[in-house]
């Protein structure tokens, strides 16, 4: 028997005898040898199983008898979330909740803690909330998740945090980061994520830099931070949801997969940025990302791209990207326009396209000279295979843009194309356009 299937046997082993022992208070002789043969199973392999149970069943087995009483509270990972509530208490009674299983635990861990995760809709008590996480800390933590609790202001990260030289995973939500002054880096940590966290443009920085093995950074809702400069020689992934005026991703080879939302920031901070006249952002931000092979943009962050000195030269490729996804995108906007066919042009490997459309009502004369121009079609899209459109509402420069893609895609394996309005577009008129693709599957829809 493998190991998975061991444990899964024993795990329900365990659950049935919980069950029997709770109605019968423990009477049964069977059962209690059976219980004593699982009590002297070597200790690792007990908290194997009770770290596959939730919290809630694992404390539970505190009734199998006395050996087991406080068993639970000696496992090495804890995650407290919905699960751990027999029913559903107000989110004001939850943290004390909460509060009962970290005491019981802080009276009788022996051991190590690797990870904790608390991710329950309470109000946490900030002090309380400290306390438990210098515990966690000195226990050679290795996860650390706080999730989408409520707050009534944010709570100072602990200092010993910073202390823990095993710390792999950080995950952070509500809090002040500060860094202490001898802080020399995270020397394990693979993946860090912050979410509506007051942190300056240096301490992030200075945090990201120093994380020799870091692979996968997360930034949620990020407090009032003008400059996201990113750097980072190990960074595989990279996803931003936030507010900021400007970003860097310079001496970031490795990275993979970038997902960037950006929200505008304060007016007048922004107009400085617009303002600076310096290169193409595209180029700027963009240019070095030469291993990106999964890129998704959204909103905003496409128009932020545009501004600066654009050009018709192509002086930068993305030459292993192989899925390109754009959010809302303005087909009356030429700037964003461009933008979207000089990222098509400058990735010679796309194999996925997707593209949703916003706020195209007006006719843009220089959009539709553009995308009409000879030029465009004189290179092509050599391995699309699959383009999905979504929210067109049917204007002229749309249309040419959809024409362009037919065109010049000669793998291409299906187009589906959604309108946001009125009905959808007759397939037949899309046959009858020039297609580079004679396989192409071609399907419409309207929302």
């Amino acid at each position: 028997m493998n190991r998975c299937g061991g444990l899964n046997l024993a795990e329900e082993f365990m659950n049935k005898k919980m069950r029997k022992l709770e109605k019968s208070n423990g009477n049964d002789i069977e059962d209690q040898t059976n219980l004593d043969r699982i009590s002297n199973m070597p200790t690792d392999v007990l908290n194997t199983i009770l770290v596959h149970l939730p919290l809630r069943d694992a404390a539970r087995t505190s009734v199998l008898s006395s050996k087991w009483r406080y068993k639970w509270t000696s496992i090495s990972e804890f995650v407290l979330d919905d699960k751990c509530f027999s029913s559903s208490p107000h989110c004001d009674d939850r943290w004390e909740e909460i509060m009962k299983i970290i005491r019981h635990v802080q009276s009788n861990h022996n051991g190590s803690i690797k990870k904790f995760k608390l991710a329950a809709y309470c109000y946490p008590e900030h002090s309380q909330l400290g306390e438990w996480i210098e515990f966690v800390a000195e226990k050679g933590i290795e996860e650390l998740s706080l999730q989408d609790f409520i707050f009534i202001k944010r709570f100072k990260l602990p200092s010993q945090v910073f202390s823990c030289p095993q710390l792999s995973c950080l995950d952070l939500y509500g809090c002040i980061f500060k860094l202490p002054s001898r802080f020399e880096g995270f020397a394990c940590l693979k993946s860090l994520q912050l979410n509506q966290v007051s942190i300056t443009s240096e301490t992030l920085e200075s945090l990201v830099h120093s994380c020799s093995v870091l692979e996968k950074l997360t930034l949620l809702d990020i407090d009032h931070i003008a400059s996201l400069r990113i750097h980072n020689q190990t960074l595989k992934y990279l996803k931003i949801d936030s507010e900021f005026a400007d970003i860097s991703l310079e001496n970031s080879p490795l990275l993979d997969s970038v997902d960037i939302r950006m929200v505008p920031f304060h007016e007048r901070i922004m107009a400085r940025y617009l303002e600076q006249g310096r290169a193409c952002n595209l180029l700027r931000i963009l240019g070095g990302l030469d291993s990106v092979r999964r890129l998704i943009l959204s909103s905003f962050f496409i128009e932020f791209l545009a501004n600066g000195n654009i050009t018709e030269r192509r002086t930068f490729a993305f030459n292993h990207l192989s899925y390109l996804e754009l959010k809302e995108v303005r087909f009356c906007c030429f700037k964003e326009v461009f933008v979207t066919v000089s990222m098509l042009r400058s990735s010679p490997n796309l194999e996925e396209l997707y593209l949703s459309v916003s706020g195209s009502y007006d006719l843009s004369k220089p959009v539709l000279d553009y995308l009409k121009s000879q030029y465009l079609f004189e290179f092509s899209f050599n391995r699309l295979k699959e383009v999905r459109i979504r929210g067109i509402y049917g204007t002229r420069t749309e249309w040419e843009f959809i024409k362009l893609i037919l065109a010049r895609s000669p793998v291409l394996e299906t187009l589906v194309i959604v309108k946001f309005e009125g009905d959808r577009i007759p397939e037949s008129l899309l046959f009858q356009t020039e297609r580079a693709s004679e396989d192409v599957k071609i399907v419409t829809l309207a929302l």
